[in-house]
């Protein structure tokens, strides 16, 4: 969309009686200036923020992102476990490894994009 690159959209299945998820990408910023993932959606839950994880002295905390979140010029922005992610909240029902969900994305300047999330294993990505 635009100057910028979604890769590999991705969700972890939700823990046994979870209404959460969490939904992971790359995002490249082929252009020359910043723009901002301000607001995601996704078909399972009318509920979703962009996150942050971070430490508060020795507490790992989630938090929502005031403002979105920026995508550098030239640089890519990875969103993983444990960092920066997009959070399905109040999930209808719990999603599972195989599924796919359907989403969008909207950035300050590239404008809106379709985007599916393959769900992956409940321990995917934490190598």
């Amino acid at each position: 969309v635009g100057d910028l690159v979604i890769g590999h959209p991705w969700a972890r299945q939700s823990p046994m009686g979870a209404d959460v998820a969490a939904g992971f990408m790359t995002i490249t910023n082929t252009g020359k200036d910043e723009d901002r993932l301000v607001k995601a959606t996704a078909s399972v839950t009318p509920t979703v923020q962009l996150h942050e994880m971070k430490m508060e002295g020795d507490v790992m905390k989630m938090a929502e992102i005031p403002g979105g979140i920026v995508i550098p010029p030239g640089a890519t922005v990875e969103l993983k476990p444990k960092s920066l992610h997009i959070m399905f909240m109040d999930l209808k029902a719990p999603i599972k490894e195989g599924e796919v969900i359907a989403g969008t994305l909207t950035f300050e300047k590239a404008g809106t994009t379709n985007v599916e999330y393959e769900v992956m294993a409940p321990n995917a990505g934490m190598n």
